[in-house]
Parts: C-alpha cells; sequence; structure tokens
C-alpha cells in the first residue's frame, strides 16, 4: 500500500459547514432585519398617532433599533432554523398588520 496521507476530510467539510452556517446567518441577518425594519417602519408610519412627518420621523428612528435586535436575534438563536423562523414570523406579523392599516388607512387628498 502507498502511504496515504492523513485524512483530513472529516476536519474540512466540518470547517466548510461552519462557513456556510455564518454566511446563511450573515444573509438572513441583512436581508432578514432589513425586512423586519422596511415593515416596521412603513406600519409604525401609518399607526402612530403624530403628525405623519413626525410619526414617519420616529419610525424610521426606531427602525434603527429594530433593526439592531434582528440582528442580534439572528446571531444568538441556537440554530439557524430559529434564527429563520425569528425573522419570518415577525415579517408575517408586520406584514398582515400592514396591509389591514392600509386597508383602513385614510385617504390623502394631493393639495
Amino acid at each position: 500500500m502507498p502511504d496515504e496521507p492523513p485524512r483530513k476530510d472529516a476536519a474540512e467539510r466540518a470547517l466548510t459547514r461552519y462557513r456556510l452556517a455564518v454566511a446563511a446567518r450573515v444573509i438572513l441577518g441583512v436581508f432578514g432585519s432589513y425586512a423586519v425594519a422596511a415593515l416596521s417602519t412603513a406600519l409604525l408610519s401609518l399607526v402612530l398617532p403624530l403628525v405623519r412627518s413626525e410619526a414617519v420621523a420616529t419610525a424610521t428612528l426606531l427602525s434603527f433599533a429594530i433593526m439592531a435586535g434582528a440582528v442580534v436575534w439572528v446571531f444568538a438563536a441556537r440554530t439557524l432554523g430559529r434564527a429563520a423562523l425569528g425573522i419570518a414570523l415577525p415579517i408575517g406579523i408586520l406584514a398582515a398588520a400592514l396591509w389591514l392599516a392600509l386597508d383602513h388607512a385614510p385617504a390623502v387628498s394631493p393639495t
């Protein structure tokens, strides 16, 4: 038998799997947290009981904290599946609430 180099296949596979898991969390953190922040900004802009310009400014400022919290959640979750579920559920709830808020929002007349 010829001399065989030490087997590093399992270690290389584990390292590749780890790197893909981190990359998936980064992608989920970037795009998922953006979606949560954008939907929450749109919803808060409609439902906050303020003058429209103040509601938009307040919602935009809050969106930075919401986005940071979503990113922290993605990296703090025990598994990638939990992280994805923790982003997908708020996206679904916010989208439904935004749809309802837009359905009941008063029409703005251009003046």
